[in-house]
């Protein structure tokens, strides 16, 4: 089947603090795989990671007559009902598959807009190099229709078939890297807006201090191992936690702020740790499951390096960051946190949504703990 020239239209949605060079890497990059199949792409339109914008976009495309309509989210996909995939919809279009059995590639999503094909693009649409959304849009400029039959086909064993472009011999592959990730469990603080109580050791209805209910959490997930960073009243911390499988730390300058207290956490770490999820002592009411799925949305080999759970449209906590992050939240100073670094690499961030609002919820004040304890 011979390919067709086609008009390819762009929409690219951004966070505040995405890096412009994201944006134009991401455009050139698909600007040379359209143009390689002989088609033209249409000037790319930059709008707010919203549902809203990206719809917006997509409709002033529309009256260019574009063949083929692509979007570029600034976070993963994770599911159908992401930005990018509801701001298809949002348009007038329909979601008719998300995922692809291989890697990279495995978070594509198609739809269509009338009669036109709308695509989501994978985060490895980023990079020039041969993934999974090269083959679909093949198939779009030769005429061919693309089913998620179709889609499923395009792999074997979980990985892109061995082309001339992207040789991989089965006999040459290399052993998988770890996939281990540990926690991060935050217990530092002065608890100074709960003096002369440190919440942490303040007891729930079931008789256990606040620290050991999320301690016993992260210990029911995957995460392993739990390293538990201690400050303030480390004495105190430690025998609260006494009889549990978790590596105790003191973080000796802890009174300097939050990224002290991650520095220790850091060095802690086992080289084998491929990514760490970061908890907060105070957060009782996340479960372990919770934790699970954000491990599992984990994916650095497709660009996910960051996860972190979102609940109504709000960021919470924990938030599980890959090894690649480690160095730069060593750098870190004062109270801020690795939430600094969120911006700046928003374009790798998987986002799990939560039906509980227990990801933002924390209990540091003694109106909060009454509302926990009533």
């Amino acid at each position: 089947h011979p390919f067709t020239p086609r008009r390819v239209g762009l929409v690219l949605s951004t966070l505040p603090g995405l890096k412009r060079s994201i944006l134009d890497g991401t455009i050139e990059a698909t600007r040379a795989r359209v143009e390689g199949l002989g088609g033209t792409l249409l000037e790319a339109r930059v709008c707010a990671h919203t549902t809203e914008a990206i719809a917006a976009e997509l409709a002033a495309l529309l009256v260019q007559a574009p063949d083929i309509l692509l979007v570029a989210g600034a976070s993963a996909v994770v599911d159908r009902r992401d930005v990018g995939p509801a701001g298809i919809v949002a348009a007038g279009g329909a979601i008719d598959h998300f995922g692809m059995p291989v890697d990279p590639g495995n978070l594509i999503c198609l739809g269509h807009i009338g009669a036109r094909p709308a695509l989501v693009l994978p985060g490895c649409a980023r990079s020039p190099r041969p993934n999974g959304i090269d083959m679909v849009l093949a198939r779009l400029f030769a005429g061919q229709p693309v089913t998620g039959a179709q889609i499923a086909r395009m792999g074997v064993g979980g990985l892109l078939k061995d082309t001339p472009t992207r040789g991989l011999p089965r006999a040459r592959a290399v052993p998988a890297p770890s996939r281990q990730v540990a926690a991060i469990v935050l217990a530092a603080g002065a608890s100074s807006r709960m003096a002369p109580r440190n919440k942490l050791l303040i007891a729930l209805p079931d008789g256990r201090p606040m620290l050991a209910h999320v301690v016993d959490t992260v210990l029911a997930s995957r995460a392993r191992p739990v390293i538990v960073v201690t400050g303030h009243q480390h004495q105190e911390i430690a025998a609260a936690l006494a009889g549990r499988q978790v590596r105790i730390i003191h973080a000796p300058d802890h009174a300097s702020g939050q990224s002290a207290s991650l520095r220790a956490g850091l060095r802690a770490l086992p080289p084998e740790a491929a990514a760490a999820l970061v908890c907060l002592g105070d957060m009782p009411l996340i479960t372990a499951p919770l934790l699970d799925r954000l491990i599992a949305a984990w994916n650095p080999d497709a660009g996910r390096t960051i996860v972190r759970p979102v609940h109504a449209g709000a960021a919470g906590n924990p938030v599980l960051w890959d090894r690649r992050h480690f160095a730069e939240i060593a750098t870190l100073s004062g109270d801020q946190g690795a939430r600094a670094l969120l911006h700046a690499h928003a374009d790798q961030i998987a986002e799990v949504e939560t039906a509980s609002d227990a990801v933002l919820r924390d209990f540091d004040t003694p109106q909060a703990l009454a509302d926990l304890t009533t």
